[in-house]
C-alpha cells in the first residue's frame, strides 16, 4: 500500500521551458550565463564546475560558491546571483497544476516530499518557502549532502518518513535517478505530462479525487 509520493523539483515541480538552443533546461541555463558574460562555454563551465558541484553536494555554502565563481569569471558575486536568478526564471516555471495534485494528495492521506538535487542559489528560486512548508518531508541534496541518484538519498528519505521503499512513489524526469531508486524496491514514474502522472498513479492503486 502506497503510502509517500515523493517529487523532483526541475522538470517535474517546476516545468522546464526550452528556446531551441538546447534540449533541456540546465544546459539552457549555462548557455545564458554564458552569453550573459560573454564568454564560451567550456570556459564557463571551467570556471564554475567544481564549485557548483561541490555546492550541489553541500560542502560549499552559497557565500563560499559564490565568490569562489565570482574570483573565476571576474565579476561582482551580487550581478552574478542575479544572472542566476534570471536564467532561473527564464527557463522554469511553476508547475502549478502539479502542485494541486499533490496537495490532493495530501488530502486523502498520503504523505507528500520534495526529493531533489539543488545548490543554494537554484533551491531558492525554484523551490519557495511558502510551497515547500506544505510538503510533510523536504529533502535537498545541498541541504543533506547527498545526491541522486546515490541509494543513500532514497534510504534517508525512507528514513525520514519511516516507510518501507515499497510504500512509497517517487517522480522524476530523469530516468537514471528512478532506476537506482527502483533497486531499493521504491515505485517510480518518469515524468513526462501532468496527465501522464494521473494515470499512472491512478495504476498503482493511488486515488487523487
Amino acid at each position: 500500500m502506497i503510502k509517500l509520493v515523493a517529487f523532483d523539483v526541475g522538470g517535474v515541480l517546476q516545468e522546464s521551458i526550452t528556446d531551441g538552443i538546447s534540449g533541456h533546461n540546465d544546459l539552457g541555463i549555462h548557455h545564458f550565463m554564458a552569453k550573459k558574460l560573454k564568454l564560451g562555454l567550456d570556459t564557463w563551465f571551467d570556471s564554475i564546475d567544481v564549485i557548483y558541484a561541490k555546492a550541489m553536494e553541500g560542502e560549499f555554502s552559497k557565500k563560499k560558491a559564490m565568490s569562489l565563481m565570482s574570483k573565476n569569471l571576474k565579476i561582482k558575486s551580487e550581478r552574478l546571483e542575479k544572472l542566476f536568478i534570471q536564467a532561473y526564471e527564464k527557463y522554469f516555471k511553476k508547475n502549478k497544476k502539479l502542485y494541486k495534485i499533490a496537495l490532493k494528495l495530501k488530502n486523502r492521506g498520503y504523505k507528500i516530499a520534495i526529493l531533489s538535487d539543488q545548490w543554494p542559489v537554484s533551491k531558492e528560486a525554484l523551490i519557495k518557502k511558502e510551497d515547500a512548508k506544505k510538503f510533510d518531508i523536504v529533502i535537498i541534496s545541498c541541504d543533506v549532502g547527498l545526491k541522486k541518484p546515490s541509494a543513500k538519498i532514497y534510504r534517508f528519505l525512507m528514513k525520514k518518513a519511516k516507510l518501507k521503499a515499497n510504500e512509497m512513489i517517487f517522480i522524476d524526469n530523469r530516468r537514471w535517478n528512478l532506476d537506482s531508486a527502483k533497486k531499493l524496491g521504491i515505485k517510480t514514474i518518469l515524468f513526462k505530462n501532468n496527465r501522464q502522472v494521473l494515470r499512472e498513479l491512478n495504476n498503482l492503486k493511488v486515488k487523487i479525487e
